[in-house]
């Protein structure tokens, strides 16, 4: 029974994209654009050069399509659903959390697993699709893809603790929209999402190694495209892995602190 409640709350959002089409039919084009045109972007900027910032031509665009692809593993279209904590908060329907028999904390990670998945599968059918296109190149060996497998697996572990904090976010704001927008850019910016982090300037690349978004996606895109070499992977695993150790207890400690404002406003 716990395992079908289980299921029965992780596929919550990806049943609300299945059953519209329309939405799927905009991911596949939305997703489509996005690589063609990083592609040829990224394929321009070094049409002069063979290598830029310790990257030749193939490692740059294999890093920015697969950052656009492994965006797709946390973006469904919760606002449309009216899925999203800020949403619930806002019409006082997060009260529901807290009267059901599964915990709220459950709920959310049950939620964000199915999600993630649903987004995995996407990623991994445009993964496939480039690598048989010839869109980006492969992993340098066996070795590699696993460690990157164990590093994109740490990352979105990282990621959902991020994610997660700028929910509870809403528990302590009325209203946070603005605040919000601000903060994912934030998180997409200084984890190598719209551009490599060796682009930046040595300030903006030691301030972002002091915080845990570039363990979300720079850390395992690195990895696959070689700029972290394997004898080096061993101690960007760990720090991701301390990332995910230090945030849940600060999201454990911060639901403690929710649970205590939770108020029905609004609808």
């Amino acid at each position: 029974m716990a395992v079908l409640h289980a299921w029965r709350t992780a596929r919550v959002t990806p049943l609300g994209e299945l059953h519209t089409p329309p939405r799927m039919t905009a991911v596949l084009l939305r997703l489509t654009v996005q690589v063609v045109l990083v592609a040829s972007l990224w394929h321009g900027l070094y049409s002069h050069t063979d290598s830029t910032a310790g990257l030749d031509e193939g490692q740059a665009v294999t890093y920015a399509v697969l950052a656009v692809l492994a965006s797709r593993l946390r973006e469904l279209d919760q606002y449309a659903g009216r899925d999203t904590v800020l949403q619930h908060m806002h019409f006082g329907t997060i009260v529901y959390w807290y009267l059901r028999p599964l915990p709220p904390q459950r709920y959310y990670a049950l939620r964000a697993l199915g999600e993630q998945l649903y987004g995995f599968a996407w990623a991994l059918g445009g993964y496939l699709v480039c690598l048989a296109a010839g869109v980006i190149d492969p992993p340098e060996s066996a070795a590699v893809a696993g460690v990157f497998a164990v590093s994109l697996l740490l990352g979105q572990w990282v990621l959902y603790y991020v994610m997660l904090l700028l929910d509870q976010l809403c528990f302590f704001t009325i209203r946070n929209n603005s605040a919000m927008l601000i903060l994912i850019f934030a998180q997409n910016l200084l984890s190598g999402v719209y551009a490599p982090l060796w682009f930046f300037p040595d300030w903006f690349i030691t301030l972002s190694g002091f915080l845990p978004f570039q363990a979300t996606l720079s850390v395992p895109l690195s990895i696959y495209v070689g700029r972290i070499q394997l004898s080096d992977a061993g101690v960007q695993l760990a720090v991701q892995a301390a990332w995910v150790v230090v945030l849940a207890l600060l999201t454990r400690w911060v639901w403690r602190r929710a649970a205590r404002r939770v108020i029905s406003q609004g609808g």
